[in-house]
């Protein structure tokens, strides 16, 4: 059983490469930026940045989802920025993570075993993608507050690094591969 979350900055091809990666596999899709509240989806049509506030309760619903697709034992792939170390660790842990460094109590739900695919490339390419993407909430004049937010993920975390300036089919090839190599790591 996989759970999957490809992340990245607005612009990256998130959802893009994820329902193409989850349709291929069989897999359930979720697009993060459909569980968004209405109060946040507002500011960012508004040119606001989102804040770690803004962000934290919505993270945790995503949790709350993945967490449900672990207890089922059904193979998932989230599509979600998820670009703070600290929000990825929401995603595994859920509103715990967000309480001071305290061990986990017994009976709590033990972390969510996630492979985080970070799509990541050069800033002009993104631009150019969410200048021509029509009807998204998202305006282009918030990447920069991205890339600025934007922590890459490093040791320890469970993760690849793939090229956005591969073609779609290279990319999900990419991580396909990532999965059957690594896939008795994530059960």
């Amino acid at each position: 059983m996989v759970l999957l979350v490809v992340m990245g900055v607005s612009g990256s091809g998130k959802t893009t490469v994820g329902s193409r990666l989850a349709a291929k596999l069989g897999w359930k899709f979720y697009d993060a930026d459909d569980y968004h509240p209405r109060e946040n989806r507002k500011k960012m049509s508004e040119g606001i940045p989102l804040t770690d506030e803004d962000r934290i309760p919505w993270l945790c619903a995503l949790h709350d989802i993945l967490r449900r697709e672990d207890a089922s034992r059904q193979d998932a792939i989230l599509a979600c920025s998820a670009l703070k170390k600290m929000y990825r660790h929401v995603l595994i842990s859920g509103a715990s993570a967000t309480e001071s460094n305290q061990p986990q109590q017994p009976g709590e739900n033990p972390a969510l075993k996630i492979l985080f695919v970070h799509l990541d490339g050069p800033k002009d390419i993104i631009a150019g993608r969410l200048e021509k993407r029509r009807g998204h909430f998202m305006p282009p004049e918030l990447l920069k507050s991205q890339f600025d937010t934007l922590e890459p993920p490093s040791a320890p975390e469970n993760f690849i690094t793939v090229s956005l300036e591969k073609s779609l089919p290279e990319i999900v090839l990419e991580i396909e591969r990532a999965i059957l190599r690594g896939e008795a790591l994530l059960e």
